[in-house]
């Protein structure tokens, strides 16, 4: 169905809206943590995807030639790629952006320009091959993002962002399926009349859905914050921040608690966890879960997540086990006694599953590899 002047007033209104938006998204995010790699990368997700709602408007696609469409499309496919990255650094606090995510967002970009400016148009027997490669990229990374979003999102101890978390990612692939569906049933790949601005308008519900949930959450919850001691000592808990950044060769030290009310019952149930990890050392075991340490303590998982996040501070579950695994491990590799016990073996006592994790988690918390650190208090004794 051809565009209507009504029609073509509405489409280009949403699309102001919608870039409007996506650039006071960027804005937000650049304000309230501007270095980590989940605001740079939602940052980056936003732009893309206002190229996206400039390059897909159909008057654009129809006037335009295809050469000069080319980057416009090749940054509008590569969203996906850039979706799959957000998902993971929204997921992990720990997430490092490496290189094999910028080749990869590369490569499907190169693809896809040169898709439009040269393969479409022409008659060799690689076009079909080509054109459902890219095709399929939007499917294979909302795949990929899927499941990084649910090998982490147990793990989450804060409870609106986990609902934030699950909202972004079941959208995102809820759309990226949509819209890919709608262009293979469209002439030439182009969304035309209200498909076009049914399509703009879903993007720009799910876009208002997100920011006015972020302003309502506030950075503190959504992003990571300094890391702060919130260990047990002689029955109390002993809270001392942590406000500047490690020192390598510091041990780990843990998040800061929020403010809460001062609740004795929950004191006394924080000490009780706090105890049951030191003293029977629960974190050792590969089968600890959120769910096993609940039923352990005799709780509701939802009240041992408010626990652990809103009274001992910690935003993650993983980073709660490692910390005690990481001291315990600090602690080997101080001992002279222990000079000549393997690295691997000290992991492995600690609870970590294989050396891999245990390194990348212990140069995160002091600075140094676990043999350096050795090396240092060794030469220190």
């Amino acid at each position: 169905m051809p565009f209507t002047e009504p029609l073509m007033l509405l489409d280009a209104g949403l699309r102001g809206t919608l870039i409007a938006l996506l650039l006071l998204l960027s804005a937000i995010l650049w304000r309230d943590r501007p270095r980590l790699t989940v605001v740079r990368t939602g940052i980056a997700l936003c732009l893309g995807l206002a190229v996206q709602v400039l390059a897909a408007t159909p008057l654009f696609e129809a006037m335009v030639p295809r050469i000069w469409q080319a980057p416009l499309v090749a940054v509008s496919v590569a969203n996906a790629v850039l979706f799959w990255i957000f998902v993971q650094a929204l997921f992990d606090d720990d997430f490092v952006l490496r290189p094999l995510h910028i080749v990869l967002w590369l490569a499907v970009a190169v693809l896809s320009g040169l898709n439009c400016a040269v393969v479409a148009g022409s008659s060799s027997i690689l076009t079909p091959l080509l054109l459902g490669v890219q095709r399929g990229v939007p499917l294979l990374f909302a795949a990929l993002a899927a499941l990084a979003a649910a090998r982490q999102w147990r793990t989450d101890l804060v409870e609106q962002r986990r609902r934030l978390r699950a909202f972004i990612v079941i959208t995102g692939i809820a759309y990226t399926v949509i819209l890919l569906a709608a262009r293979l049933g469209s002439p030439h790949g182009r969304l035309l009349g209200p498909t076009a601005t049914a399509d703009v308008l879903i993007l720009l519900l799910i876009i208002a859905t997100v920011t006015v949930k972020m302003l309502k959450l506030g950075n503190l919850d959504l992003f990571p914050a300094p890391r702060q001691h919130a260990l047990p000592v002689s029955g109390q808990l002993d809270m001392v921040q942590a406000d500047e950044p490690l020192s390598p060769g510091s041990p780990p030290i843990s998040p800061t608690p929020r403010a809460v009310e001062d609740d004795p019952a929950e004191e006394r149930l924080a000490i009780r966890l706090q105890d049951l990890m030191k003293q029977e050392r629960l974190y050792r075991s590969e089968e600890l879960s959120l769910a096993s340490l609940a039923a352990r303590l005799q709780l509701p998982e939802y009240r041992l997540r408010r626990l652990i996040n809103q009274r001992l501070g910690y935003r993650n579950f993983n980073a709660y086990i490692n910390e005690f695994r990481l001291t315990e491990a600090c602690t080997a590799l101080k001992d002279p006694a222990l000079r000549d016990l393997p690295v691997l073996s000290i992991a492995l006592e600690a609870g970590f599953q294989s050396i891999g994790p245990f390194n990348r988690a212990f140069k995160i918390a002091t600075g140094l590899t676990p043999t350096e650190f050795r090396k240092e208090n060794m030469a220190d004794s």
